[in-house]
């Protein structure tokens, strides 16, 4: 849902580089925080009434995760946004270079699956 948009007009509150310093973050930034708020407000409530209480645990070590969210972040920089933006947003918005984004994504994905699959195999 344009997550990394909202990280960069974030980081334009506090960072004074050229960068962040761009109109389109700066101009859209309250709205995005509110939205960010939102999403993190919504699955605490859900948490808290909905869900059952019991906190998510994995067995990935923190320095992989850390690692992972890195690169992810960077990979969202270099394509000028997130998979899950470009899917939505973008090809929502019939916006050509989303569509683009999305099938290099899923056309790596699908091979580095099936490449992996018959490695391990």
């Amino acid at each position: 849902g344009g997550m990394s948009s909202v990280f960069s007009s974030s980081w334009s509150y506090v960072v004074q580089r050229p960068f962040f310093q761009q109109a389109k973050f700066t101009d859209t930034r309250r709205w995005r925080l509110e939205y960010a708020a939102g999403l993190i407000l919504g699955a605490l409530v859900w948490w808290l009434w909905l869900g059952d209480g019991s906190r998510e645990t994995t067995q990935m070590p923190w320095w992989l995760l850390l690692a992972g969210g890195f690169l992810t972040g960077y990979g969202a920089r270099r394509a000028n946004g997130c998979t899950s933006g470009h899917g939505i947003c973008g090809l929502g918005s019939l916006q050509r270079p989303s569509l683009l984004a999305v099938l290099t994504f899923m056309g790596t994905a699908f091979l580095t699956a099936n490449l992996v699959t018959r490695w391990l195999a």
